[in-house]
């Protein structure tokens, strides 16, 4: 885990309203719930605040044992998880009793030294209640009754968690020593990993974090949620989010990948730039022209993964970089790296890229020198008909955000050169610019 605060991890076998939970001590739907098993197949981690402490807690996957390679590595996230926990919610199913599976996790779960919390959860009356005892025949103790989707009996098992889990030191939320409203908390810049299903995106991810976060397996549509860590690097720490394989909306067939779809856009949203990563092998699709475009539009700065690099020949790899200039043409200058995910080869060269995108798009530029940019590119070419911009300034960054106040309507040609002045003068590389007009009388 990457913080110093107790660990609390949710398990169980599939369906039993692990994700509910989660979301329930969040007060927010941050994972994503669905009346399906198998929809969680990551462990997603966020901070916990109650009753003035703070700690850490983490949903996982259903644990399925001798289930298919993809739930071998799926159980193999929630047993990693579990490694590191100081107290562990073993979350059952109060409406079907005890299964099989329930018995074979209780029979890990006494042997991995770890506390552990026994969570009836669907117990949605005082009439269920009495159905929790049941669950005494796992053998860890007694059951707590909660109803994690109405909420039922949610803050006992909080409660409970504090008695548990150990102190630790910074735990302690008070009022007292919370930072004004008005002190800005540096925020740490967010980097969406973004693609089709299948192309590489979680193998990128664990190379970048340095270890298997998130489940890797050769079967399209593996990652169902946004999954963040953040990664110390020598020029201070980055958040990077692996994002569900976005593709077309007429393919997306069922709620479960409807919501990944629409979490993956939020997560490109809310980034300060975005890795579109494309497979190599197949070229630039036409869905990878459409996730440029929506990453464009979004004003985060793109940078392009060209993944599975190794694998091509020269012809094949000339014919990638024609289609580059050709299909995505509209990113400018976006840089393009080469790589393979897999290996790790050229992975290197990511870094340096991203913290030159990052500075670019939190740029800010003082109003002289934005002025004197604009007066000297109007010196070697004038609008026509008169027009002219009176007055010029940076409103905005993240991306930056130009206003020109001018006499009359600028052409929108003349708004791109410059636009171009602006992107050449302060050397923003392929950040998107945005450009605002406004009329002012002289």
């Amino acid at each position: 885990m990457t913080s110093a605060l107790a660990t609390v991890v949710i398990v169980g076998r599939p369906n039993v309203g692990k994700s509910t939970l989660f979301n329930r001590f969040l007060g927010s739907q941050v994972a994503i719930v669905q009346d399906e098993p198998g929809v969680t197949r990551d462990r997603f981690e966020r901070l916990v605040e109650w009753q003035g402490r703070q700690f850490n807690v983490v949903d996982t996957g259903g644990w399925m044992p001798g289930g298919s390679e993809l739930d071998a590595k799926v159980s193999r996230q929630v047993e990693a998880a579990v490694r590191d926990a100081d107290l562990v919610l073993f979350v059952v199913d109060a409406t079907v009793g005890v299964l099989d599976d329930d018995q074979a996790i209780a029979k890990w779960l006494r042997t991995s030294g770890k506390e552990v919390l026994v969570v009836s959860n669907k117990v949605d009356s005082d009439k269920r209640e009495f159905d929790k005892w049941e669950f005494l025949s796992l053998g860890l103790g007694d059951p707590y009754p909660v109803s994690a989707l109405h909420g039922r009996k949610s803050g006992d098992i909080l409660d409970e968690v504090l008695i548990r889990i150990p102190r630790r030191e910074g735990d302690e939320v008070e009022v007292a020593k919370k930072k004004p409203a008005y002190t800005e908390v540096p925020r740490i810049p967010r980097v969406s990993i973004v693609g089709r299903p299948n192309v590489g995106k979680s193998t990128l991810f664990n190379r970048l974090v340095g270890h298997d976060r998130s489940v890797v397996h050769d079967m399209p549509g593996t990652t169902r949620d946004s999954i963040d860590t953040v990664v110390t690097t020598p020029d201070g720490p980055i958040t990077f989010v692996d994002t569900a394989g976005m593709r077309r909306r007429s393919r997306v067939d069922d709620s479960t990948e409807y919501y990944s779809f629409v979490r993956a856009l939020r997560a490109v949203d809310e980034s300060d730039i975005a890795l579109l990563v494309i497979d190599a092998t197949e070229g630039i699709t036409s869905q990878d022209q459409r996730l440029a475009e929506r990453i464009d539009a979004s004003g985060s700065p793109v940078v392009v993964v060209l993944n599975k690099w190794e694998i091509l020949n020269a012809d094949q790899r000339d014919e990638v970089d024609i289609e580059i200039g050709r299909k995505l043409f509209f990113v400018g200058d976006a840089p393009v790296l080469k790589m393979s995910a897999l290996t790790g080869k050229g992975v290197q060269k990511l870094l340096p890229v991203l913290q030159d995108s990052i500075e670019q798009y939190h740029r800010r530029v003082p109003t002289r020198d934005v002025n004197r940019v604009i007066a000297r590119a109007q010196q070697q070419q004038p609008a026509p008909s008169g027009a002219r911009v009176l007055y010029a300034l940076q409103g905005a960054s993240d991306p930056p955000t130009f206003t020109l106040f001018v006499n009359k309507e600028l052409p929108s040609t003349y708004l791109r050169y410059l636009e171009r002045a602006i992107r050449e003068g302060f050397e923003f590389g392929s950040t998107p610019i945005k450009i605002r007009v406004r009329k002012r009388s002289e």
